[in-house]
């Protein structure tokens, strides 16, 4: 376990230095910068949009630089007389996944985006930066943020009403999941607040989340839609809901995503929040999830639940795919040149830095899917979208299936380290 004490032995180490930062360089609310990503399987571009301030940073007031080296973008913030790292964060777009599909060969499009930080006392230097195949980072965007710009929208929040359905901490101190409603009328509210209660006990139910039931907050946001459900265009079934989500994501019939960031963002701002689900009103199956962007699956169907922790596992703790049977949009999703950045698969050029050292010395690599190997920590080939030349850590997860097993060994110690990150 020598990579996991690492990781809390940095930590005890940040808490007052990070805490000094905060109180330096920031206030309580949130600096929203909204942009677009444009371009096309080879080339991206930043579309600055506007900035606007909201009310309440749930984040870390200790951990203010992000540790994990995640997502397949990144913002940093540094102060602008000292040019000093003050904040930092990792994501991933539905533009990047659009990218590597075969419409993205042929044809250009734009995605609207948000990074969210603690609002500065002073100016900031604001850095947008891509990770390239080889999973370096270059530099994509810069810009000086003045918090005394009148550009800065202050206005009110947006008119929702909401509710926290679990957990009473201190939001600097605690995960604080915002679950916004997609597909429920405003007669329907009852069912949501419902909705978001029994899925989110299964998730405090599901290891590792069930170590830190007192360090998680649960909010539920009342988004009022005029219509029940969600677009299924494969069916040429189009409704109108509030955060416009729809079914046939890059033409993946169980693909149900939004492209409505604006809307999805303006709805969260009204509670703390570290990462949101969308719990769209459908029975059908079918979910997605983003890291760092946003969380959503289908509240009514049998399978909502795994579905709900398969895709939050995406969202919260950036953990990839381990399939590799099922059909998806993508072409080459993962180089095989390159370490994936996710914690949980690797392509071997990288292999230490994953999970090598949890490995018995009995256990062959590549590990056999053998009976005998089934709850064994290994090299399981197969995972990433490709059956061959990416690897998962055991022979099955959350991650992989809607089967019994939960998140994997190395699945719930990625989850763990990022719970312990916002809680600390």
């Amino acid at each position: 376990m020598k990579i996991f004490r690492g990781f809390l032995l940095l930590f005890c180490f940040i808490p007052l230095q990070g805490q000094t930062i905060y109180e330096k360089y920031f206030t309580d609310k949130v600096l929203r910068f909204d942009f677009m990503l444009a371009g096309n399987s080879n080339e991206t571009a930043v579309y600055p949009v506007g900035m606007k301030e909201e009310p309440y940073f749930a984040g870390s007031r200790q951990h203010l630089i992000d540790p994990f080296n995640y997502g397949n973008f990144k913002y940093e913030v540094f102060d602008f007389s000292g040019n000093m790292l003050i904040y930092s964060r990792g994501f991933c777009t539905l533009f990047q996944e659009w990218q590597s599909t075969e419409e993205a060969r042929t044809t250009d499009r734009s995605f609207y985006e948000v990074a969210t930080m603690p609002f500065p006392k002073e100016k900031v230097r604001f850095i947008l930066s891509l990770r390239e195949k080889n999973g370096s980072f270059s530099r994509l965007y810069e810009t000086t943020i003045d918090p005394d710009d009148f550009y800065i929208r202050r206005e009110k929040p947006i008119n929702t009403s909401f509710s926290r359905i679990h957990g009473s901490g201190d939001p600097s101190r605690s995960v604080d999941l915002a679950f916004i409603a997609e597909g429920y009328r405003a007669d329907e509210m009852e069912k949501f607040r419902n909705d978001v209660k029994r899925l989110s006990e299964v998730l405090i139910a599901e290891p590792p989340f069930n170590e830190y039931k007192d360090k998680i907050n649960v909010w539920a946001v009342e988004a009022v839609s005029e219509d029940t459900g969600t677009d299924v265009p494969g069916e040429r079934i189009y409704v109108n809901t509030v955060l416009n989500s729809s079914f046939y994501t890059f033409g993946t019939d169980r693909y149900l995503t939004t492209t409505d960031i604006k809307a999805v963002n303006d709805h969260a701002s009204v509670v703390p929040h570290d990462n949101i689900i969308v719990l769209i009103n459908s029975e059908r199956y079918g979910g997605g999830g983003v890291y760092n962007y946003y969380s959503g699956t289908t509240a009514g169907h049998k399978l909502s639940p795994v579905v709900f922790i398969h895709e939050f596992g995406h969202g919260f703790a950036g953990l990839a795919d381990e399939y590799y049977t099922s059909d998806v949009a993508y072409n080459d999703f993962y180089p095989l040149k390159t370490e994936p950045w996710e914690p949980n698969i690797t392509t071997l050029i990288s292999f230490e830095s994953k999970w090598k050292n949890l490995i018995s010395k009995d256990t062959p690599m590549p590990t056999p899917a053998e009976e005998k190997y089934k709850n064994t920590v290994g090299l399981f080939e197969g995972g990433g979208y490709s059956a061959k030349g990416i690897y998962r850590a055991e022979a099955d997860c959350r991650m992989k299936s809607n089967g019994p097993r939960g998140y994997c060994t190395v699945c719930r110690e990625a989850v763990r380290k990022m719970i312990e990150f916002y809680i600390k």
